[in-house]
């Protein structure tokens, strides 16, 4: 198993991470509609605020994270938000999860956070078991509120 940050030029796996995150959260309509360019996914690896890290077996993709830096204002600090990470079916509860979230804890101290952190849904029991024995649970709520067009 390799597990490794993914840097500019690794495009292509950044987009077998992307399409196996469509998979994995059986969400098609947002990881394989409306493909990025490879400029775009080029520079998006090369900003030091997105993180990638993939695993990969035999030369292919079976799990992925992708994180955000968020600065803070209240300290002269950062926060590394996992924003996905999935492994491929055949390779879970193998230890894959684990091992990119501690190349992410790696990553988070490298580049500054104090802290990462992540959602979950409460009903997915060996995602909650995997950071449970990571960090601290909270209990928050999440909302999703859309952006409007200014008022006149």
């Amino acid at each position: 198993m390799n597990i490794r940050v993914l840097q500019h030029d690794d495009v292509d796996q950044l987009r077998e991470m992307t399409a196996l995150f469509g998979r994995a959260f059986d969400d098609p309509e947002h990881y394989d509609h409306h493909k990025p360019t490879t400029e775009y996914l080029s520079g998006l690896l090369r900003n030091p605020m997105f993180v990638a890290i993939s695993a990969s077996d035999g030369g292919c993709v079976v799990g992925g994270l992708a994180g955000y830096i968020l600065p803070k204002f209240e300290q002269a600090r950062s926060e590394l938000y996992i924003y996905d990470l999935a492994v491929d079916e055949a390779f879970r509860r193998s230890g894959v999860a684990t091992r990119l979230m501690e190349a992410a804890r790696v990553v988070a101290r490298e580049r500054g956070a104090w802290v990462l952190y992540v959602q979950n849904d409460p009903d997915d029991e060996p995602v909650v078991a995997l950071y449970t024995k990571l960090g601290t649970r909270e209990d928050v709520l999440h909302f999703d509120i859309p952006p409007v067009a200014p008022a006149d």
